[in-house]
């Protein structure tokens, strides 16, 4: 069988038919999949995700598909997180209990602090529009931002947030209510965002453009 161009992988945690919609609109030819033998073979895989840390970990996990992942991206399969698929590519998450994840980026994912240094309380979980900005004045060249402008804004809906061990990992933030959280993060040929693209309108259609030429 020809591999897809992409797969979708279904893990009972994603909003599996929006973004296989979104992607089609962009020009990929998508199966989803939950096959760990497909998706350790793939040409190129994206995984979404909407709940929790743990679950998420646990189903991957009970299907075999923890162990496919890291076969593909081992093999330099190109692959992009959304939103609870990006948390689950770091190394742990305190969501719940601590939770180990598939260990593909360094670093951890913690709860988005509810209380600024000046007494303020932030309202969480984080949900809407929020602008991107670029990390330490990283170009956007060649990465799925490209052709982006600077404070084009995404569609956010989480509790908690990435922490990578290095910055040259970040690729553009977002600045929710005084603090820093990283939105957009990649490392060799893994890609991911905080935010969901299928829900971004026309940067978020972009954006899965993006990851289709340039992964």
């Amino acid at each position: 069988m020809h591999n897809p161009d992409t797969i979708l992988i279904d893990y009972g945690m994603g909003n599996i038919l929006s973004v296989k919609r979104a992607l089609e609109h962009v020009g990929a030819h998508v199966i989803v999949s939950s096959n760990p033998d497909l998706i350790s073979k793939a040409r190129r895989l994206v995984l979404p995700g909407v709940g929790a840390f743990p679950d998420a970990m646990e189903e991957l996990n009970h299907r075999g598909l923890a162990s496919a992942i890291k076969e593909a991206v081992f093999g330099s399969t190109p692959l992009l997180g959304i939103c609870l698929g990006m948390q689950v590519l770091f190394e742990t998450s305190t969501e719940f209990i601590e939770t180990s994840g598939l260990g593909l980026i360094p670093g951890k994912v913690t709860s988005i602090p509810r209380e600024r240094d000046d007494g303020y309380v932030r309202k969480i979980p984080h949900i809407g529009w929020s602008a991107l900005y670029s990390d330490c004045g990283k170009s956007w060249e060649g990465t799925i931002l490209k052709d982006l402008a600077q404070a084009d804004s995404v569609y956010f809906v989480h509790s908690f947030m990435a922490q990578p061990s290095y910055t040259k990992h970040r690729i553009a933030s977002c600045n929710y209510e005084g603090i820093s959280i990283p939105a957009v993060v990649g490392v060799e040929n893994i890609v991911a965002c905080q935010f969901h693209p299928e829900k971004s309108g026309e940067v978020g259609l972009r954006l899965l453009k993006n990851f289709l030429s340039e992964y």
